[in-house]
């Protein structure tokens, strides 16, 4: 991408002034994004992007700036100006580049770069046909797909010199149902770190089917009541709370800051014995996934929580610094605009000994949430807000009727300590994940499982 003995004098140009690590990190990204509306195709995007981050530390202190000035003058210069940001420090030492191989966990069978527009396309107006002809109360199906391919070289001053490529694909399906009074709206979007193949053998009849079914079905729904009560949460995206309202307070990005409430806690028990939490980003093809992180560390499986006993974080290069600790390969970046800090990939609650059925069987009386919507989480505290986009009352052991406008309100670390049953039957869900280091593609998974006692908030009473 750039010739390496070029890359090798930004690197010491970075440390000019006394830092003590410098890092290059080359990225071009190809991009295409689709977007129907009405059985139109509203939107059609195709791009490049390249460009390149140069990041000094020295101690505590860390500079990063980019450029897509990728001549060795205009490098060498971006690499001086954040140098002049850091005096005073011993000059860091420039160890030679070694190309690091590795053998690749995603297999990619279709680029999707070499794929026709017409044939993606199509992909897109079958899934909105079937979306449509579910129902005649379907109203509106948006559509949104997504290919992206990034090619990346990541170099630094200790000596790594290490390649990448990335491929994402993803398909995400809303529908939206009225009878003429109010609306409702399903989604569902999978994905997958893996090629135009992934597109191509999805299921689009169970995908856009189940879109439009969650709307139809809340269309008909009762209001769901509030108050305090056991609340089943069904695997796939139901591991989103978990996702936020936990797993960011184990980015060492807020716990080498103390301001998580999981800091400074290794060893003590944090949930129950039935709880395994993990951050895997080595399950292939999956969305989350990668290679090597980027920080050019190969991703590996990260046992979080292990039978209910905090047992590590995710970890960054720089955070490493401040927790006198190692990184674990989960730094990340949505590309070199942004500096890299610990990020998960596919994160998740391991599956228990339960089956649903007895699960649901065992609840006197409860929610059962299907699908969970978005919410709003406080970082620092682990408090959440999260609605439900599909759920239904429970009683006497058996799913009642569908109920609509259920929020779940809580405390992640306190609700992770009220899990009482944790199901057999994981699955993970695709989404996006924001933070300081950008928008980033995440699995969040989960079996089912049951909360002994939630907030609930509905629009009346119990």
């Amino acid at each position: 991408m750039i010739k390496q003995s070029i890359i090798e004098n930004v690197l010491e140009a970075a440390l000019s002034t006394g830092g003590d690590f410098s890092e290059v990190f080359i990225e071009d990204k190809y991009v295409n994004r689709m977007e129907m509306q009405s059985g139109k195709i509203e939107k059609s995007i195709s791009g490049r992007d390249f460009g390149v981050g140069i990041r000094i530390f020295s101690g505590f202190q860390s500079i990063y700036t980019y450029t897509t000035d990728f001549t060795e003058e205009g490098l060498l210069l971006a690499a001086k100006r954040a140098a002049h940001a850091i005096k005073g420090g011993s000059h860091g030492i420039i160890h030679p580049l070694q190309k690091e191989l590795y053998d690749p966990i995603h297999q990619i069978a279709q680029m999707p770069q070499t794929v026709e527009h017409a044939r993606k396309v199509a992909i897109i107006r079958k899934a909105n046909e079937i979306a449509r002809n579910y129902d005649e109360r379907i109203q509106q199906v948006g559509l949104r797909y997504i290919d992206e391919e990034q090619n990346v070289l990541i170099a630094n001053s200790e000596g790594k010199f290490i390649e990448d490529t990335r491929v994402y694909s993803r398909l995400s399906i809303q529908a939206t149902a009225t009878d003429g009074v109010e609306m409702q709206t399903g989604f569902y979007g999978p994905g997958a770190h893996a090629g135009f193949e992934f597109i191509e053998n999805l299921n689009l009849e169970h995908y856009a089917g189940e879109a439009a079914r969650i709307a139809v079905t809340m269309l008909g729904a009762d209001e769901c009541p509030s108050g305090k009560f056991p609340v089943i949460i069904d695997n796939e995206f139901g591991g989103v709370i978990f996702h936020e309202a936990c797993g960011h307070g184990l980015e060492a990005t807020s716990v080498a800051k103390n301001n998580s409430v999981f800091a400074n806690r290794i060893g003590e028990k944090v949930a129950p014995d039935i709880v395994t939490y993990i951050d895997d980003g080595t399950l292939p093809n999956e969305w989350g996934s990668l290679n090597i992180d980027d920080e050019g560390e190969k991703t590996r499986k990260n046992v979080l929580i292990e039978n209910g006993i905090l047992k590590g974080y995710l970890i960054d290069k720089f955070n490493a610094r401040r927790m006198k600790s190692e990184a674990t390969g989960s730094s990340r970046r949505e590309s070199y605009r942004f500096n890299p800090t610990s990020r998960m990939t596919n994160t998740y609650i391991a599956p228990g000994t339960s089956t649903p059925e007895e699960i649901i069987a065992s609840t006197e009386y409860g929610l059962y949430t299907k699908y969970m919507g978005g919410g709003q989480v406080n970082p620092a505290t682990g408090d959440y807000n999260f609605a439900v986009m599909e759920a239904y009352l429970v009683k006497n052991g058996k799913i009642d009727r569908p109920v609509r406008g259920a929020t779940l309100i809580g405390n992640g670390a306190k609700t992770l300590q009220l899990v009482d049953r944790v199901g057999n039957n994981l699955a993970h869900g695709a989404g996006m994940c924001g933070s300081i280091s950008g928008s980033l593609p995440v699995n969040v998974g989960q079996p089912m499982i049951r909360v002994s006692e939630i907030t609930v908030g509905g629009t009346k009473g119990v």
